[in-house]
C-alpha cells in the first residue's frame, strides 16, 4: 500500500468538497477547483474526511494512488490558503510593472515584454524587482513562474535574470585579466 495514497486528506471547516464519480470538486474562499480521478481509483468523503482507494496492485495503479492522493490534497489546501512563489528580478536596468492583468517586463532586450497572467493567477509587485505570484491551483502557480524565469535565466557570470527567491544562483569565475 502506498504511504502517501493511504493517508486521508482532511477537509478543513470553509471548504466544501463534492464527489460526483470519478470528479471531485472543492470550492473555498480562495476559489474553485476540480481534479478528474482515474478509473482504477476511488474516493469517498466520510465526515469531512476525504480517503482514496485503489482497485488493484499494478505498478500503475499503485503510482497513481499517491499521486491523486496528493493531487487532490493539493487542491484542497489551494481554495482554503492558496499557493505563492516568489520570484526576484536582478540587474541593472531589469524591472517588472502590473498593467491590469499583464506583466510589463524590462529584462535587457531591445523591446518589453508583455506577459499576461493566466486565469487563476493574481501578481503583485513590489519595488519593481520582486514578484509574487498567488493562486489556488498549485500547478499553474508553478508553471506560471516557471514561464516567466524562462523569459531571462539567471546568468551564472553576473547572476543576472530572473530567479526564485529562495534560489542560489552558482556563480562561475569569468576570463581572468594577464592569464597564460
Amino acid at each position: 500500500m502506498s504511504r502517501i495514497g493511504k493517508k486521508p486528506i482532511p477537509v478543513p471547516q470553509g471548504v466544501k468538497v463534492a464527489v460526483d464519480g470519478q470528479i471531485v470538486k472543492a470550492e473555498g474562499p480562495k476559489g474553485k477547483l476540480s481534479q478528474t480521478v482515474h478509473d482504477a481509483l476511488s474516493v469517498s468523503l466520510d465526515q469531512n474526511v476525504l480517503t482514496v482507494g485503489r482497485s488493484s496492485d499494478q505498478r500503475q495503479v499503485r503510482a497513481l494512488h499517491g499521486l491523486m492522493r496528493s493531487l487532490l490534497a493539493n487542491m484542497v489546501h489551494g481554495v482554503k490558503d492558496g499557493f505563492e512563489r516568489k520570484l526576484e528580478i536582478v540587474g541593472i536596468g531589469y524591472r517588472c510593472q502590473l498593467q491590469g492583468k499583464n506583466l510589463q517586463l524590462a529584462l535587457g532586450y531591445s523591446h518589453p515584454i508583455i506577459f499576461p497572467l493566466p486565469e487563476g493567477v493574481q501578481a503583485e509587485v513590489e519595488r519593481q524587482v520582486s514578484i509574487t505570484l498567488k493562486g489556488a491551483d498549485k500547478a499553474l502557480v508553478g508553471q506560471t513562474a516557471a514561464k516567466l524565469r524562462a523569459l531571462r535565466k539567471p546568468d551564472p557570470y553576473k547572476g543576472k535574470g530572473i530567479k526564485y527567491a529562495d534560489e542560489y544562483i552558482r556563480r562561475k569565475v569569468g576570463k581572468k585579466a594577464g592569464a597564460k
